[in-house]
């Protein structure tokens, strides 16, 4: 898109006087361009921007944690997990407080790693702390599929994967203010844009698929605040998404995985918003049901954030006791949380 016009939609953002309009992007991501690109300061103050429950590691509930904590710490038995989630607290400790009691607990860059190491090391048990949206698990469907491929026996997932839709309704339907969405890109790349469309309409609320530069962001803002509220979808992202989606992606999750319902930190349980290994796999899970516990660390507000109730700043321990040095919270743990956007970049 030619510069001046990127300029006229910035301008037009920045003057915007109208009623108060609040978007939520559901895509941790779009919440760390947004923070990176300074997009807040760009727009009027009456176009409001909430971090939405897009947030892998920000929504997976304590039990999770403490379930890897326990297996980490049983003999001939390591956990891998990705770098955020290792800070992320249970209901006593993150697994790096358990790595630092002894715990065989180590961080890991791909999933892909997990069928190396356990194929190189036949005599520990290896569990992948498998966490993640529609985008990411087609990768553990690939992880459990490799497994078989190669006869690897000592290789198992805690899942904790989520899907999108389920949690938008859940927000809108729990009474949640909100006014449109920045419909997320990389999973609307496996769903299909076509999803966010149908929600529209359930919803009678804009969508708008973005991609995440500055410039596609802004793009999206400026229709949504065009659409003022009404029902209506737009892909902005056609580099990267269709109607249809990535069949094979989804096709190989559907020969793994079923749909489930899941908990979600400080929402308790959505029916049907969560993905499980099917039982003909169950050789495969590593304890994943019924994982449902949930302890938010007292005066933590995290799922009021994310829901869009409050700002990261009216949250008690917001920069007093939590900040990205020593989180409380999950929001300010991962660098696509609310939290540690709002106090890192000052959203």
């Amino acid at each position: 898109m030619p510069d001046e016009r990127i300029s006229l939609i910035a301008k037009k953002l920045k003057e915007y006087d109208g009623e108060e309009i609040r978007l939520m992007e559901v895509c941790g991501t779009h919440t760390a361009a947004i923070s990176e690109n300074g997009i807040v300061s760009m727009i009027s103050p009456k176009i409001r921007l909430i971090s939405g429950p897009g947030c892998p590691v920000c929504v997976t509930v304590t039990a999770v944690i403490d379930r890897l904590i326990e297996l980490s710490m049983a003999e001939k038995t390591c956990v891998l997990t990705f770098g955020d989630l290792i800070r992320v607290r249970g209901s006593n400790k993150s697994l790096a407080e358990a790595r630092a009691d002894g715990a065989n607990v180590r961080m890991v860059y791909s999933p892909m790693e997990g069928i190396n190491l356990s194929e190189k090391d036949p005599d520990t048990a290896y569990v992948f702390a498998a966490i993640g949206f529609e985008t990411t698990t087609p990768v553990y469907a690939l992880m459990i599929d490799e497994a078989i491929r190669r006869n690897i026996k000592n290789l198992k997932l805690l899942t904790s994967l989520k899907t999108m839709p389920e949690v938008i309704r859940w927000v809108v339907n729990d009474g949640c203010k909100i006014d449109g969405f920045i419909a997320p890109g990389h999973v609307s790349a496996v769903t299909g844009g076509h999803i966010f469309c149908d929600l529209s309409k359930e919803l009678d609320l804009p969508f708008v698929v973005s991609g995440f530069s500055g410039e596609q962001l802004l793009c999206a803002i400026y229709a949504l605040v065009k659409m003022s509220g009404r029902a209506g979808y737009r892909n902005l992202y056609k580099s990267a998404v269709t109607e249809e989606g990535n069949e094979k992606s989804r096709q190989i999750v559907n020969k793994y995985f079923e749909p489930s319902d899941a908990s979600w930190r400080g929402m308790g349980m959505i029916q049907g918003s969560g993905m499980r290994i099917r039982q003909e796999y169950f050789e495969f899970d590593a304890g994943s049901y019924n994982l449902d516990e949930d302890f938010a660390p007292a005066g933590c507000r995290c799922a009021s954030v994310i829901t869009g109730r409050i700002s990261p700043h009216e949250c008690p321990l917001y920069g007093k006791s939590c900040t990205p040095d020593n989180a409380h919270g999950a929001c300010m743990v991962s660098t696509e949380g609310s939290c540690y956007n709002y106090y890192v970049n000052r959203r």
